[in-house]
């Protein structure tokens, strides 16, 4: 009678490693990029957040019919508006109709009535890492190239 052999041979062994090795060395980068996609991810929410904000400050505007104010009050905040109703690019405009920017450093161009604002992670990216709103149209754009 043969005695019965249990278990794997070292042959076996290697090869189970390797097989694994390879799969980890093709699935880790797809995973390290996780954090670039969750910073682009929060742009493009803030880029949302900009575009409902501007709307609303548009729409507060048109229906109070101040086609000549420079401020609505949005949920007992005063905003300042351009001559188009949009919120100006600055601190008193588009900032105070987001209502809470946390994690995002704001860079204003003047003037704040036909300028830009653009927000930007403060934890990481540079400056190609963005969501941009232009003043005299309500435009809301970004760019995630360096997040």
């Amino acid at each position: 009678m043969f005695k019965q052999q249990s278990g794997f041979t070292l042959v076996e062994l290697v090869i189970v490693i390797v097989i694994l090795g390879l799969l980890a060395a093709t699935a880790l980068p797809r995973f390290i990029n996780v954090t670039r996609d969750a910073r682009i991810a929060s742009v493009n929410g803030v880029a949302g957040g900009l575009r409902g904000a501007a709307s609303l400050a548009k729409a507060q505007w048109m229906v109070t019919g101040s086609t000549g104010a420079i401020s609505v009050t949005m949920d007992g905040v005063v905003v300042n508006v351009n001559a188009s109703g949009y919120p100006d690019a600055d601190a008193n405009g588009i900032t105070l109709a987001m209502q809470g920017l946390d994690g995002y450093t704001p860079i204003y161009t003047a003037p704040p009535d036909t300028g830009t604002a653009e927000f930007r992670p403060s934890n990481g990216g540079n400056s190609t890492c963005y969501a941009r709103y232009t003043a005299n149209t309500g435009l809301v754009t970004t760019d995630s190239i360096g997040c």
